[in-house]
């Protein structure tokens, strides 16, 4: 089934929205609060997104998952550990997950963006080495930033450091994707190479 391809504003909306949310209400109030409103805008987004194109992307439910998870925790228990490890977690997964796949020779990523790209094996063993990496890399800045400084800076970090860093490493690999492009096959030319086939 094809899935209906959201407008880029929209999919913006649906990713960067909750960040802002959660942003704007710590500064207001406090960690805590921006915790629950976070939660609550990314089950929004996760919903919204369903209604207008009927799919879900995988990273988006693995991500939503683990949001309600440590924010629930985050809250009954009271301490900002659990929302600050959860990018942590979320990143340390998706490298174990894409690392992990290399090593039975499967390319993850694919799954995980959806096959934006159409590329050839090898690219996409490249892409999701460089990809893991990249997480795994996040994962460990993550640590650090939330170790080392305060809450608002880590929340700054968060909102206006990881979604830049992310898009920056995202462009920095066009020109991969462009060297291991696979070009599609037109059906009316597999029609005419097999006919030529059966002529010979």
């Amino acid at each position: 089934m094809d899935k209906t391809q959201p407008h880029p504003l929209f999919k913006l909306a649906t990713e960067l929205g909750p960040l802002l949310v959660f942003f704007f209400v710590n500064a207001k109030f406090n960690l805590f609060a921006a915790t629950g409103a976070f939660m609550v805008a990314i089950a929004v987004a996760m919903a919204a997104s369903y209604i207008v194109t009927r799919h879900i992307p995988i990273m988006a439910i693995v991500t939503g998952v683990i949001v309600l998870v440590f924010g629930t925790l985050t809250l009954v228990l009271h301490d900002e550990t659990f929302i600050k490890v959860k990018p942590t977690i979320i990143y340390g997964l998706f490298a174990a997950i894409l690392g992990g796949g290399l090593l039975f020779g499967r390319s993850f990523i694919a799954v995980m963006f959806d096959q934006v790209f159409n590329l050839t094996p090898q690219g996409w063993r490249i892409l999701t080495l460089r990809w893991a990496l990249f997480f795994a890399g996040m994962a460990v800045l993550n640590e650090i930033v939330w170790r080392t400084q305060s809450t608002d800076f880590w929340v700054n970090f968060k909102v206006f450091g990881v979604t830049p860093i992310t898009m920056i490493f995202a462009i920095a690999q066009m020109p991969l994707t462009k060297r291991y492009h696979l070009a599609p096959v037109s059906l009316e030319r597999s029609e005419a190479e097999a006919g030529d086939v059966s002529k010979g």
